[in-house]
């Protein structure tokens, strides 16, 4: 395996025509960025995170109906994307959420719209609730917040975590194509897979034949999945539910009702958590409901905005200590 700050010579993510992708180096990490430039100057700033096994690409859509209200980019978390593996191995939900805050602090211009999905959510929970500072509103689009009762179809992704599973699965999986793994996968995250559009197929289907040739993909999904689980079993001040009681930024939660990997029953409680909370619930969304449906989570996300629009009006520890 080449060095961790050091890619493999494999093709570069694609790029949706309108945006770009830069790379970033910060203290233990390299971190790729997608951008798109915004249709005016002094939009506010959007941050958007992404879920375990996905990549700024799947914000492509969603950035592209907001380039008209928030100057926004997409962040590859380490491992992910563009992003080679972080320096010292660590794919925990507090080493990404390390990784946001650290990018947030180096660009130094004040409190974005973080926005985030499934795993992505977990880590802008814990950032928001670390870091007020940094945070405006927060939006989250199935979080995996820790459930007592994991959805049957779920416990694959959480089996990645075991020791040697990953060794099994990519023996017993090695004659799979890209194409089907690619249909698997939208399988599991899409309420509706046939709205995906031929060419939007295609694209996937390119992005996973990419990440199949690189060295530490398998590595990053397990060790990024055992970082969910051991964030569910975290008690106390670090617990993810502790913490989403702990965030002052106005909170916009949303849920699919065909989500296979976060369970629906969940809105209500996230809900109940989240002191300053708006819930859409999408009964034909799955799990990744910016990618279904872009433009209804555009819309809910300017009336966030639109009921948020001021200052701030209160603001909490600025501390950047984390357990887990």
């Amino acid at each position: 395996m080449p060095p961790a700050n050091v890619l493999p010579r494999v093709a570069p993510v694609g790029v949706e025509e309108g945006e770009r992708l830069r790379s970033v180096r910060l203290p233990g990490i390299t971190l790729a960025v997608r951008s798109r430039p915004p249709a005016r100057e002094g939009l506010p700033r959007a941050l958007y995170v992404h879920g375990l096994g996905g990549s700024s690409q799947n914000w492509s859509a969603l950035m592209a109906q907001l380039a008209d209200t928030v100057d926004g980019e997409a962040v590859d978390l380490p491992g992910f994307g563009d992003s080679p593996p972080p320096d010292d191995g660590n794919y925990s939900v507090t080493a990404h959420a390390r990784a946001v805050i650290r990018y947030l602090d180096a660009c130094g211009q004040g409190p974005v719209h973080l926005v985030g999905n499934s795993l992505g959510g977990a880590v802008s929970t814990r950032v928001a609730a670390l870091r007020p500072d940094l945070v405006r509103t927060l939006t989250l689009v199935s979080p995996a917040l820790p459930e007592l009762r994991v959805q049957r179809t779920a416990v694959p992704t959480a089996l990645l975590a075991l020791p040697g599973v990953v060794t099994l699965f990519t023996r017993l999986t090695r004659e799979w194509t890209a194409e089907q793994r690619v249909r698997g996968m939208m399988a599991l995250c899409y309420g509706d897979p046939s709205r995906v559009t031929p060419e939007g197929f295609r694209n996937a289907v390119q992005e996973m034949e990419r990440r199949l040739q690189l060295p530490y993909f398998w590595d990053a999904m397990a060790r990024s999945a055992r970082g969910i689980v051991d964030a569910y079993t975290l008690g106390g001040q670090h617990g993810l539910w502790r913490q989403a009681e702990r965030v002052l930024a106005p909170t916009l939660l949303i849920y699919g009702g065909r989500d296979r990997l976060v369970g629906f029953r969940m809105a209500q409680r996230a809900a109940r958590a989240f002191r300053d909370s708006r819930l859409l619930t999408l009964p034909d969304a799955g799990h990744v409901a910016m990618m279904e449906y872009p433009e209804t989570v555009a819309t809910a996300f300017r009336e966030l905005l639109a009921e948020t629009a001021g200052p701030r009006a209160e603001d909490g520890d600025t501390d950047e200590s984390m357990g887990g």
